[in-house]
């Protein structure tokens, strides 16, 4: 079966002002919830936006992430809740 855009869903996302690095929870069709790390933004010379893969995270990035687990792990716990 071939990869159809039309069924990724983005369900929540969450993004580092300092970093640039995004999380976000994905599902596929009626698939699971699953948790993304990457991509990371950021603002080139000429004012316009893009993204890059996340790479290797920075203590900034961890930190950042620890801050929110908590809030990432409840927001994936309600959308398996919904499913129940």
């Amino acid at each position: 079966m071939a990869y159809d855009p039309e069924k990724d869903q983005v369900l929540e996302t969450w993004e580092n002002d300092e970093t640039g690095l995004m999380v976000s929870i994905k599902r596929y069709g009626e698939g699971e919830p699953k948790l993304q790390i990457g991509p990371r933004s950021y603002t080139r010379r000429d004012g316009s936006k893009s993204t890059t893969k996340a790479g290797r995270l920075t203590i900034d990035d961890l930190l950042w992430l620890s801050e929110i687990l908590e809030e990432v792990k409840e927001k994936m716990n309600s959308f398996f809740l919904e499913e129940a």
